[in-house]
């Protein structure tokens, strides 16, 4: 699930926008699930490598086709720089952390982003406040977390699933720092170009990393991870970005992420159908909690 954030438009989705915004968080949703079967076949560093290489190469060509162009300013180059940056060093983390816990807890701990995002635009954007409601909803994600977390039979650093947790909490952070900044830039920055250039230029850092660090890039493959590894390259990647970022700018944040309750439900129903992850009752409390606080955030004023 790596999405960007924008500014606030308030403004009300017709009927096929919102379908079209619930099917994506639906897609979204199955990202780690996704990221999971490929890791059982190739390495951390290999499998976002290939993934965001590939992606970037196909927006690039769909851009040439379509005519849009890929220019920046100086200006835009040093803020897309610093997006890179936040980039290279989110995405291994998060791959590191679904490595080792389930994608049921991934695709948990990854939907506190919009919680994250709320306190570090309170902290770092003028204009942009906290409300009591929305400190409800904070409180309520961060709760349901920590009622995740405590799931676990020990919570000390031997355990796996523990570590696996922290790190995707922390690659959920960076994303969170990104969010953040593209808040500040999505305005006159093309989705295109934000979504772009980060991926050229850690996809072949992460190829590179993956030749010193995964031992063996590819371990093996079958039609199982082929088939993660195109939905997470084209379904999110290519054409889940683009269209995510074209609807922020189009009908702003407000609208489009009273959505993104749907991300986890998503993500855990993927989780159990698809990889046989167990459906614990500290799973079910964190599903209700997180869902509860993103409608508590994005629910419209009366």
């Amino acid at each position: 699930m790596e999405l960007t954030t924008s500014t606030s438009y308030n403004n009300d989705l017709p009927l096929k926008a919102a379908l079209y915004t619930a099917f994506l968080c639906l897609l979204f949703g199955g990202n780690a699930v996704a990221i999971k079967l490929s890791l059982k076949g190739m390495g951390v560093f290999t499998t976002a490598g290939i993934r965001f290489c590939t992606a970037a190469f196909t927006l690039f060509i769909w851009a040439k086709v379509t005519g849009r162009s890929f220019r920046l300013s100086r200006n835009h180059t040093k803020k897309l720089l610093i997006l890179s940056l936040l980039f290279t060093v989110q995405l291994p983390l998060f791959y590191h952390g679904l490595g080792k816990t389930t994608a049921s807890h991934g695709t948990l701990i990854a939907n506190l982003l919009p919680f994250i995002v709320l306190i570090l635009a309170h902290l770092f954007i003028p204009g942009d406040r906290i409300t009591p409601k929305k400190v409800l909803g904070i409180a309520l994600g961060f709760i349901g977390v920590i009622s995740l977390l405590m799931g676990h039979r020990s919570l000390s650093a031997a355990d796996p699933l523990l570590v696996g947790d922290l790190l995707v909490f922390g690659a959920v952070f960076l994303w969170g720092c990104n969010a953040t900044f593209v808040k500040r830039i999505n305005a006159d920055i093309s989705p295109l170009n934000i979504t772009f250039y980060p991926m050229a230029i850690g996809g072949p850092i992460f190829l590179i990393a993956g030749f010193i660090w995964d031992g063996e890039m590819i371990r093996f493959l079958d039609c199982t991870i082929i088939q993660a590894l195109l939905y997470q390259t084209f379904v999110t990647a290519s054409y889940g970005f683009i269209a995510w970022n074209g609807l922020l700018q189009k009908f702003g944040a407000t609208a489009i992420h009273s959505f993104i309750f749907i991300m986890p439900v998503s993500g855990v129903f993927f989780s159990v159908l698809l990889l046989g992850e167990p459906l614990t009752p500290n799973i079910l409390v964190a599903i209700l909690l997180i869902v509860a606080g993103t409608l508590v955030v994005n629910g419209k004023r009366s």
